[in-house]
């Protein structure tokens, strides 16, 4: 028997490794066939998630931040930290941060259900002005009474209360997701030793699910730091121009700091309101002045540079991915948008070899930038010829590469 066993042992170990490209290929559909049984796939999986978003959008965050803080456990442990001991202490401060921040959340939520009884009529007279003109422009009354029923202060009250009243909601919330933090950080342990057995048959899934991992890391890690300073500063501008609810404008703001393209819009619409009710039209400007210059700065200009191109998705495919999210998962959908996103990325191109050529359809531009530059030096000569022409004289045309200077 034991001479089975190692002769087994010995067949097995030096039996050829089979990789992606050397797999057989299934038969393959017509293509309308594929398409429409992908579509239809794809509807059942997000009218699953759907129903089931309760509990599903908490361990979605969980994933994500199990991926950002698994780092942080391997410096620990290089360190000397034991491995226990590591993963219990990231696990913990993480979960101390969500903790303080739905504590601030549901206090700054409490003040602001306080402050709107003492604007409601001036909110009831903004409902009214706004119905006018849309009346004066052709709109009518059941479409203006869908828009102004939003200016009642009572429902204002009752959606905030409703947030409020949801405790048992949080409270399960964070239990499940302090369960999966403990859960995937105890897995991931085996993290490496499970890779390199499943990088022998599928090195592609394998390399593709490490850079998910480096891209999500690195876009969160980005974007919560910067989301903290512009929620600061958006915070410090409204109190200096002493609008009402400070603090929750500027939670709001930090949030909306991970909802591409509108997140801005969702962030400066309350501030804007109190600010035009408690300082008129000088405070409104200033509130308008300062969230357009933080919201430039930080997330044109220094964001940009910080993330690269770990996102690599375009401008639509991120507009629509943040509507999708919010509507099958909630609002912690619109917020994870990025990383899940990347997340289906990974698991149906990036994976595979030959479905590598959608990536840039869906905004990874790396491997078209020669002919980017092609296309665009193609474009200088075109415009060149057609001055030379204009003027009647011919275009110079390019110097051989062997007889240019340098």
């Amino acid at each position: 028997m034991s001479w089975w066993r190692k002769r087994k042992t010995e067949t097995a170990s030096t039996e050829p490794i089979v990789e992606d490209q050397d797999l057989p290929t299934a038969p393959t559909l017509p293509r309308a066939d594929a398409i429409l049984l992908g579509l239809a796939g794809g509807v059942v999986t997000a009218v699953g998630m759907y129903w089931l978003r309760g509990f599903l959008a908490p361990v979605l965050l969980a994933l994500v931040l199990t991926v950002c803080v698994h780092p942080l456990r391997r410096a620990l442990e290089r360190h000397g930290v034991n491995r226990g001991l590591a993963t219990g202490s990231v696990i913990a401060a993480v979960f101390v941060l969500l903790a303080a921040f739905v504590t601030a959340l549901i206090v700054a939520l409490a003040q602001f259900a306080t402050l709107l009884p003492q604007f409601a009529p001036q909110i009831e007279e903004i409902g009214k002005a706004i119905g006018s003109w849309l009346k004066s422009v052709g709109f009518d009354q059941s479409q203006v009474q869908a828009v102004t029923a939003g200016f009642d202060p009572g429902r204002l009250i009752g959606a905030v209360g409703g947030i409020l009243g949801s405790v048992a909601n949080i409270t399960f919330g964070l239990v499940v997701i302090l369960t999966c933090l403990i859960l995937m950080a105890v897995d991931a342990s085996a993290l490496s030793a499970i890779s390199k057995q499943v990088a022998l048959r599928r090195p592609h899934l394998v390399a593709a699910m490490s850079q998910f991992a480096g891209g999500v890391r690195k876009y969160m890690v980005a974007t919560t730091g910067l989301g903290i300073v512009q929620g600061l500063l958006n915070w410090a501008a409204l109190v200096i121009l002493q609008v009402p609810g400070a603090l929750l404008w500027g939670l709001l703001s930090f949030l909306c700091s991970f909802i591409p393209n509108i997140g801005y819009f969702i962030a400066i619409i309350p501030p804007l309101v109190f600010g035009l009710l408690t300082g008129g039209w000088g405070v409104f400007v200033a509130i308008l002045v300062v969230y357009g210059v933080v919201n430039s700065v930080v997330q044109s200009i220094i964001q940009p540079r910080v993330v690269g191109n770990a996102v690599a998705l375009s401008q639509t495919i991120t507009f629509v991915s943040v509507l999708f999210w919010a509507v099958v998962i909630g609002p912690i959908g619109a917020i994870l948008a990025v990383p899940l996103t990347l997340l289906v990325r990974t698991i149906l191109i990036d994976s595979d070899p030959r479905a590598r050529w959608w990536r840039p359809l869906i905004g990874d531009l790396r491997d078209t930038q020669p002919y980017i530059a092609e296309e665009t030096a193609a474009l200088k000569r075109t415009r060149q010829a057609a001055k030379a022409a204009k003027r009647g004289t011919a275009p110079t045309p390019p110097a051989p590469e062997g007889t240019r200077d340098g």
